[in-house]
């Protein structure tokens, strides 16, 4: 036979501590120390050796390079001979004469990786790509094309084309003046 209890919500209204005996205990976060990691400080005896264990606990890791932005998106060449087919129905690569061409900038990858095995002659054109994978792709006849970025070099044949054309521009004003 089961009997009906009255709940402890109900029995303790109208208490002002719910049976915790003084008002102060067992309320909010002071009566266990803080929050999260808080009281690991000089005193915090409790908590010194789990924070002694983590190597990761205090201080910054690792490294970024300032002005490098561009995040690296990886592909590796045995996913892609392995996913030719699909990449094909896709329109993400295409065949002329048995040798796959593919373009990972359009296929949302910027750098090739050499996992895997190639199997069939590919031909991909990408902006970053390992040692590895592309003598893995040159084994079977394929090739790498890297896409580099144009830098802009100020040499000085540059600089003297610039200053000729200015002279030229300032005696064809003085010229038209003179008319």
């Amino acid at each position: 036979m089961t009997t009906h209890k009255k709940k402890k919500v109900t029995k303790y209204r109208g208490s002002k501590s719910h049976g915790g005996g003084a008002k102060k205990k067992r309320r909010g976060a002071g009566s266990r120390g803080g929050r999260g990691r808080a009281g690991s400080g000089k005193r915090g005896d409790a908590k010194k050796p789990s924070i002694w264990s983590d190597p990761l606990y205090f201080g910054k890791h690792g490294f970024r390079m300032k002005g490098h932005t561009e995040k690296i998106i990886p592909i590796n060449v045995g996913y892609i001979s392995d996913k030719i087919e699909s990449m094909k129905m896709k329109g993400i690569a295409s065949e002329k004469g048995g040798v796959y061409e593919i373009d990972l900038e359009k296929a949302g990858y910027n750098k090739l990786l050499g996992s895997g095995t190639v199997t069939k002659k590919l031909k991909i054109t990408v902006k970053y790509a390992v040692q590895k994978a592309v003598d893995k792709i040159k084994k079977t006849g394929g090739e790498v094309i890297l896409i580099k970025k144009e830098e802009k070099k100020v040499t000085s044949e540059t600089k003297e084309l610039k200053t000729s054309k200015k002279n030229k521009d300032k005696e064809g004003k003085e010229d038209s003046k003179e008319e």
